[in-house]
């Protein structure tokens, strides 16, 4: 039923390595290669296994259930699990110990939960091994973020002198307006006075 096809997929086992697949080491270093697992119905008697270009096993556990930590098989010398399944996240990562050129290559986290009807599920992490770490080269960055940020700072200027204009244009409007009332209510009053003296005066008596 599709239903319970949908049902099935919500409780999957998943397993992820992280945000990105690809790990670079230093020749002679340690490096850290990461995996967690989810399941929503929780786990019993789960095995989780690393392995070495898809053949060579390089590490073997067994997690009993949520409220213990993972019990070690089998481990290559060189292999020591950092992880911890009794915290918030089933973390099951490893460290691979003195990294040589010939460990570079693909790492996949293999992951069985019989509780969930024995499924399966893996992620990989791609290792390369290098002799000397090169620094990225942040110039064309800055120079964009620069750019970006010198016309974000010409734009508001020019907005903030855009707005001062304004305000000195209306203001002198404004000033003008004022003046040509006063003008012409001093002609009229002016006009007014005399007119009303007109007025006043009798016409001569012949």
């Amino acid at each position: 039923l599709p239903g319970l096809h949908i049902l099935a997929i919500a409780f999957a086992l998943e397993v992820s390595v992280g945000k990105t697949n690809t790990v670079t080491a230093l020749n002679n270093s340690n490096v850290l290669l990461p995996c967690t697992f989810t399941t929503c119905i929780g786990f019993q008697d789960l095995v989780f296994t690393w392995y070495f270009n898809s053949t060579e096993l390089i590490y073997h556990g067994k997690i009993k259930n949520k409220a213990t930590e993972p019990t070690l098989i089998w481990h290559n010398p060189r292999v020591e699990f950092v992880g911890s399944t009794t915290k918030k996240d089933n973390n099951i990562s490893i460290v691979l110990n003195s990294v040589e050129f010939s460990d570079a290559g693909k790492y996949t986290c293999h992951v069985k939960n019989p509780k969930e009807r024995n499924a399966q599920h893996n992620a990989t992490i791609f290792l390369t091994v290098v002799h000397k770490m090169v620094e990225t080269d942040n110039t064309v960055t800055l120079i964009i973020v620069g750019v970006v940020g010198g016309l974000i700072g010409l734009l508001i200027l020019f907005m903030l002198i855009k707005r001062v204009v304004l305000f000195i244009i209306k203001k002198t409007q404004d000033g003008k307006k004022e003046c040509l009332v006063s003008s012409s209510g001093n002609d009229n009053t002016e006009n007014g006075l005399a007119g009303s003296k007109a007025e006043q005066k009798a016409p001569p008596k012949a």
